[in-house]
């Protein structure tokens, strides 16, 4: 049996970069052989090292799939390390280190696929899964979806396999997180970017405003939207209303501080945030899309409203406001449903079998 390859190249950390650190030291310490390509640059490089996980710090582009010395370079490294299968998770890495590894004769070339975005059905995507990608590993039913969306033959179905990303259920706020204010808090927590909609957000709380609502929005994260949010909040007036806080450095902490968690995004492939949330017994308001019904039970556990329908997620906003027990019973029921369905350590141990054992 040979080693296993992670391969990528992506230079900020994300939620695929978290993904491979998290998987090769699971591996790496069970005494597993791993090996790890990544950006000389990237935080993920620094975060192998210092871990003491054996790793290779590489260059790739857009573009280096175009350049025959880089594919020559990546054989010889794949052949020198004789490794059973490589797992690649940016589509850049997929069109340069897949057809490198089918040259170097690896049997098993799996893209890990995170993104609930339907691939594009163009020649070079159709050639690389026909002939160079062997299994799709998802991270979500929703994941599963997109792959074959825009050409229902571009994958066999039956090789993409899907894996839910894990949450340390053993993990807690700290007691000195809980607030001290009565003001209800309404909590997001995201990278400030398109996907994450915390526009709507915005919109939402000028809707409550007008609604007569005691609340305070807190919105956690960094990105390049900063600046956008906050002069739509000094527009609409809502400086008292609506905070952004910048990143956070303990998500469990900040979130546990909310009475109700919400989520716009336009599309998760696995709402990992939202599982924080349910780990901390908040009662979730989402959008009905993409991976949020697989975490979120609607009625159950939190409301999943219609994409983009402003009205009634106020509507479930200050259903759950004026109902405290409503929000403990949901937040109750989605502690109990993630600590069945997304434990850290099963869902790593059932990517490790299939990684060694397809």
């Amino acid at each position: 049996m040979g080693s296993v390859c992670f391969f990528n190249t992506a230079k900020a950390w994300g939620g695929g970069e978290k993904w491979h650190f998290e998987v090769s030291k699971h591996m790496h310490e069970k005494g597993e052989e791993v090996m790890v390509f990544a950006h000389l640059q990237s935080v993920l490089f620094q975060k192998l090292k210092e871990a003491k996980i054996p790793c290779e710090g590489i260059r790739v582009t857009n573009l280096s799939f175009l350049n025959p010395i880089k594919h020559l370079q990546l054989k010889k490294r794949f052949k020198k390390g004789q490794y059973q299968c490589v797992v690649m998770n940016l589509s850049r890495d997929v069109k340069v280190a897949g057809p490198s590894a089918k040259k170097a004769g690896i049997n098993r070339i799996i893209y890990r696929r995170g993104s609930a975005i339907p691939i594009k059905n163009n020649f070079l995507n159709r050639y690389l899964f026909k002939n160079i990608v062997t299994e799709v590993l998802a991270n979500s039913e929703a994941t599963k979806r997109t792959i074959n969306e825009n050409n229902r033959h571009l994958f066999p179905s039956e090789k993409i396999s899907v894996i839910y990303n894990g949450i340390d259920v053993t993990k807690s706020a700290k007691a000195s997180s809980i607030k001290n204010s009565q003001t209800p808090l309404i909590v997001n927590l995201g990278r400030l970017e398109y996907q994450k909609n915390q526009k709507f957000l915005v919109e939402l709380a000028k809707l409550l405003v007008q609604r007569g609502l005691d609340f305070k929005m807190i919105i956690g994260g960094e990105g390049r939207l900063k600046d956008d949010l906050q002069t739509q909040i000094h527009q609409l007036g809502l400086e008292k209303k609506v905070l952004l806080k910048g990143f956070i450095e303990h998500p469990l902490d900040f979130i546990d501080q909310a009475d109700i968690f919400v989520l716009p995004s336009f599309w998760e492939g696995f709402g990992y945030v939202l599982a924080e949330a349910a780990l901390c017994k908040k009662p979730i308001v989402a959008f009905n899309v993409s991976s949020n019904p697989e975490v979120v039970l609607d009625q159950k556990t939190g409301y999943l409203v219609p994409n983009g329908n402003t009205a009634m997620f106020a509507d479930k906003i200050s259903e759950l406001l004026s109902n405290k027990d409503k929000r403990a019973q949901m937040g109750k029921a989605g502690h109990e449903f993630v600590k069945q369905n997304f434990d850290k350590v099963k869902q790593l141990q059932k990517i490790e079998s299939f990684l060694l054992n397809g």
